[in-house]
């Protein structure tokens, strides 16, 4: 496994934010709006989040992947606390607008249906990485994407298709390898975030995962949260570990930092 360069310098440095505030600092004011786009006749509505500040400089761009029941309140959040941090973020909608199922039935067959077309997958995400590029403020050469759960193997698979982003992060996502050959379209870093009690991603899937990314030569880190199941950074999973996703405020709280730590290296080198 490769390691990011300066990655655990610069997490000691900041090691301390994570008794303070967590996932829920927010350093600046900000504001968010939703945005209607089409890809191929669909309606699409995607939600931006950045500082509210007169401040005209480039940005850097978060693309955010919302999990399997799609871009609801969750997402909104997270996308503001990524504006809160400096940057602009774009809360992509991957299901359709109006595509909003609300219980484990109908969310699983929505994310099945891009799970099992990985083309289509990657031509939503693509679609929504045009769309974070073309807000204004946001600096094209310091881009970065994110996802949770269904969105985490959405960033994965917005990597292998060979987008230009300087990395990915995925929380708590699948790392199945249905094609390892695509791992050499990865250009980006790459950082996996993951309970290491998930149940519903196997230690082979991670196996072929490091054998894709190893093969690639990509430049990757993966961090284990002990006794931390699936959905950890979401409270609305609940605390029963038992069935195999629960929430974790430790393992969320450290997930950000980690986040944040990688971003400041990204972005620091796109400078």
């Amino acid at each position: 496994m490769k390691t990011l360069s300066r990655f655990a310098l610069a997490l000691f440095t900041v090691a301390s934010l994570c008794s303070v505030t967590g996932a829920e600092e927010s350093a600046v004011p900000v504001t968010g709006n939703e945005v209607s786009y089409t890809i191929d006749g669909k309606e699409f509505e995607g939600f931006v989040a950045r500082p509210a500040t007169r401040d005209l400089k480039p940005r850097p761009g978060v693309l955010l992947i919302h999990d399997w029941t799609g871009l609801q309140d969750y997402a909104r959040k997270r996308a503001r606390q990524l504006a809160g941090l400096g940057y602009i973020a774009f809360a992509a909608d991957i299901y359709g607008k109006g595509i909003r199922p609300e219980d484990p039935q109908a969310c699983a067959i929505q994310a099945g249906v891009y799970k099992d077309d990985r083309a289509l997958f990657r031509a939503r995400l693509n679609a929504a990485l045009a769309q974070l590029k073309a807000v204004p403020g946001v600096d094209p050469q310091r881009i970065a994407a994110i996802g949770y759960c269904f969105g985490g193997t959405g960033v994965l698979e917005l990597a292998r298709s060979g987008a230009q982003i300087a990395g990915v992060v995925s929380f708590h996502g699948g790392l199945d390898s249905p094609n390892p050959e695509d791992g050499k379209n990865i250009r980006c870093k790459v950082v996996i975030l993951h309970g290491a009690d998930d149940p519903f991603v196997p230690a082979a899937d991670i196996a072929a995962f490091a054998d894709e990314l190893n093969s690639a030569g990509v430049d990757w880190q993966m961090i284990s949260y002990s006794g931390v199941v699936h959905s950890f950074t979401k409270p609305a999973a609940g605390n029963d570990t038992s069935t195999g996703a629960a929430y974790n405020a430790g393992a969320d709280r450290r997930s950000w930092v980690h986040m944040k730590v990688f971003f400041d290296e990204l972005f620091r080198d796109a400078e």
